[in-house]
């Protein structure tokens, strides 16, 4: 089944997509999608060709997404920010034959009521030189016009195999450089079922928020996938603001949240103050946090504020994405990511492979049917990945509580070897942030001659506050074993982050002391 089969039924008349003051319905995105599609074929693009996608978060960019998929071709999302030199990185990786990219400035507008990609270009494989070409852009309308009609076509998607990819994503590389992960249509399509069979996550009367860059997994599988996938009503919000987001929220109704963890410490700190039945949020069904670690007390801020829980989930770009979800379980542990989704298998193995003894750390497995095909053109690394009998090694150490819950500790990858002692550095980083005047910390291993590794804190300080080497020193020597405690302390003004807001250890380590 072709991925863009999924909003075929969805009544023509209903709600889909809202952006810039209206609603765009099921009908217009499919007929628009169907535009590209045809638009693409003439340009001669088919089945497995890949086709890069550089818009932010936009009608446009679903439909354009859809329309690349209908015409057989695989979607390659980029980040349409990217500095140009990253962008010629990634072209050159995939090699598209056509890149869709937002140009404002070069297109008209469009009226967004179909039968035009509102200020979108087309840009021929030869303007593939990272996004800075000598050759002319071609709006929609004129691609549309030398198709023989400036009119939208219905979306009559390409028969797909399960095994086709669909999509090439570059993965976050928090553990090293920025790889091309192939997911296919079935991957994609079996991951929604998977999340779908957590009955409280999205249902076809819900209207969600979607303030999430879709040239990431979460928003783009998730956020978004969700919406095709049960005919929801999205808010597509292009660039996340608080105080706009929650007046969205308030005005167009919207029920569930998807957010990030830095979207929700946001929410909760916003300004102003609510009364009962006064809150902005005061319809939201279910609020779930992804992409990266969910501090315990982001979560009780934002519950204490709203009065609703949030429900924590973890997945990553090779399980395309979602692996487990507290959602559905009853239970809301701090820390806990909850079980594995229907139809998904964890394991976690020791440093042998071997499974873990209950209650022991070990390194996260995944399998099924959502575990992608491997890395564009690079079997070493897909070596290093997937194992011969279907296991994801997804380099994350996790341990299994009591009663099944998976808590995620850390990056196996992130390690710090002290003397041969193992030191997670998302430990040392939980006490590091209750040091008074501490914003944000990082912790990495450098070289040592004696230890093999030694500790090092990266801090952030917070406005106005006074944060000295001792002062942290001290603190840790109180709550960690020596072995964990930093030797030195670096003060930053700020920390390098990824696409979903977490800061890079690894670009911290890049960085020179």
């Amino acid at each position: 089944m072709n991925l863009a089969s999924l909003v075929d039924e969805h009544p023509a008349a209903a709600r889909a997509l809202w952006e810039d003051g209206h609603w765009h319905s099921w009908g217009d995105v499919r007929r628009r999608a169907g535009a590209v599609a045809v638009g693409l074929v003439e340009l001669g693009v088919g089945p497995g060709d890949r086709v890069a996608i550089a818009w932010p978060t936009s009608v446009d960019f679903v439909v354009a997404y859809l329309g690349v998929l209908a015409a057989g071709a695989v979607a390659v999302p980029l980040n349409p920010n990217s500095p140009a030199n990253e962008v010629r990185r990634e072209l050159e990786v995939v090699e598209p034959a056509v890149l869709l990219a937002a140009a404002a400035v070069t297109a008209p507008a469009g009226d967004g009521d179909g039968g035009d990609v509102a200020r979108s270009v087309v840009l021929p494989a030869a303007a593939c030189d990272a996004a800075v070409s000598a050759v002319a852009p071609v709006t929609w309308e004129e691609l549309s016009a030398a198709t023989g009609t400036g009119e939208s076509r219905p979306l009559a998607p390409v028969a797909r195999q399960d095994a086709d990819i669909a999509v090439l994503l570059f993965t976050s590389g928090t553990a090293g450089d920025p790889k091309a992960a192939m997911l296919t249509h079935g991957n994609l399509l079996a991951n929604l079922r998977q999340m779908l069979g957590i009955p409280e996550i999205l249902r076809a009367d819900d209207v969600g928020l979607v303030a999430l860059p879709l040239f990431h997994v979460f928003g783009l599988n998730v956020a978004l996938g969700l919406g095709l996938a049960t005919g929801a009503a999205l808010v597509l919000e292009t660039r996340f603001d608080t105080q706009a987001s929650l007046q969205l929220v308030h005005d167009l109704g919207v029920t569930t949240l998807l957010g990030v963890p830095t979207m929700f410490s946001a929410w909760a700190d916003a300004p102003g103050e609510e009364s009962d039945g006064a809150s902005p949020l005061a319809g939201v069904r279910r609020a779930i946090s992804g992409a990266a670690a969910l501090d315990a007390d982001v979560a009780v801020r934002f519950e204490r504020r709203y009065g609703i829980a949030l429900w924590q989930g973890y997945g990553l770009t090779e399980a395309s994405p979602a692996v487990s979800t507290s959602l559905g379980t009853g239970r809301n542990r701090p820390g806990s990511v909850g079980r594995p989704l229907p139809g998904v298998e964890v394991m976690l193995v020791d440093e042998a492979g071997e499974p873990a003894l209950a209650g022991d750390p070990g390194e996260i497995r995944v399998r099924g049917a959502n575990v992608f095909a491997g890395y564009w053109r690079d079997p070493v690394a897909t070596a290093e990945v997937l194992t011969g009998d279907g296991w994801l090694c997804t380099g994350d150490i996790g341990v299994i509580g009591e009663e099944g819950d998976l808590f995620v500790v850390d990056r196996s990858k992130d390690l710090v070897i002290v003397s041969g002692f193992n030191v997670f550095p998302a430990e040392v980083e939980r006490v590091l942030q209750a040091v008074p005047g501490v914003a944000e910390a990082v912790v990495i291993g450098r070289p040592d001659p004696t230890t093999g590794e030694a500790v090092e804190a990266v801090v952030v300080a917070a406005p106005g506050a006074t944060v000295t080497e001792e002062l942290v020193r001290a603190h840790c020597a109180a709550h960690l074993a020596r072995y964990k405690c930093p030797t030195s302390v670096r003060f930053v003004p700020e920390l390098p982050r990824g696409l979903a807001g977490k800061a890079l250890r690894r670009a911290v380590r890049d960085r020179p002391a």
